[in-house]
């Protein structure tokens, strides 16, 4: 299922967030978005998943605007996790996970024997499993974000939207949550800072500065040593990793004066 976001712009209280944003992800495929603090990506998202009507612009999901499916049928083929995703009720682990099967579900219907074993294995892959009877509220951070991650997955969307899915992950969690990404079959839409890792991650980039688009493509296309000065301030040298050969970033400890973000869209920009 294809995703396009079609010069999506939001503005709020005259404040261009962001700016006739156009970017495809194509089914199947894990699109990241990177850009610096307040470049819009997180507003970009928060239009996909309908937390956020955009000023103009529209979200297609197959062709199909989103704004214009009920609430239900979007949940079913969307299924996010936000940066304010944390639970405010105490549920246990095993309950918060079984929630991502709600759009699936009428009323209080119980979970048939296959969306149990749903929820028994992909709480397996995320190494959640053994805090199945724990209450989410006693988790640490780490912890939270991969039962959370967990409830988007058992959701079984055809579009997967995350912000920032590795916030509080050790180095193995955020391999085995991003690997667990590429091979879950849905079309995925991803924010990510760490630019090593989208690049490993990514099928393609797109970067944002000041609410535009200023660079989308393959990683090797976009991470370049000048556009990384350029959008992000900060000097680095690109090499092939020795075994993947995807694009890694060695950064100089001595930010350049360049002001980050103020890089600009080139005309009719778009992934």
């Amino acid at each position: 299922m294809e995703l396009r976001l079609e010069a999506l712009s939001v503005v709020v209280d005259g404040n261009a967030l962001v700016r006739e944003l156009s970017l495809d992800v194509p089914d199947g495929q894990v699109v990241g978005l990177v850009g610096p603090n307040g470049s819009g990506k997180s507003t970009a998202l928060r239009c996909v998943y309908r937390a956020l009507r955009p000023t103009a612009g529209a979200v297609l999901v197959d062709g199909t605007d989103v704004a214009t499916t009920s609430r239900r049928q979007s949940a079913r083929q969307v299924a996010a996790l936000t940066q304010e995703g944390g639970a405010d009720l105490d549920f246990t682990v095993a309950e918060t996970v079984a929630l991502g099967r709600t759009p699936h579900k009428r009323g209080n219907e119980a979970l048939s024997a296959r969306e149990r074993a749903l929820c028994e294995r992909v709480m397996a892959q995320l190494d959640v499993a053994h805090l199945a009877g724990r209450g989410v509220l006693s988790l640490s951070g780490g912890e939270r974000q991969r039962v959370l991650a967990a409830r988007a997955l058992v959701q079984e969307p055809e579009v997967l939207v995350l912000d920032e899915p590795t916030n509080h992950l050790d180095v193995r969690h955020q391999i085995e949550l991003l690997s667990l990404l590429r091979g879950s079959g849905a079309t995925v839409l991803v924010v990510l800072h760490d630019l090593n890792l989208a690049a490993a991650t990514c099928d393609r980039i797109g970067v944002l500065s000041r609410g535009a688009l200023v660079a989308a493509g393959a990683p090797w296309e976009v991470l370049t040593a000048e556009l990384v000065e350029r959008v992000f301030g900060v000097a680095a040298t690109v090499v092939p990793h020795p075994l993947t050969g995807d694009p890694q970033l060695l950064y100089a400890l001595t930010p350049t004066p360049t002001h980050a973000g103020s890089a600009g869209p080139p005309e009719g920009t778009h992934l």
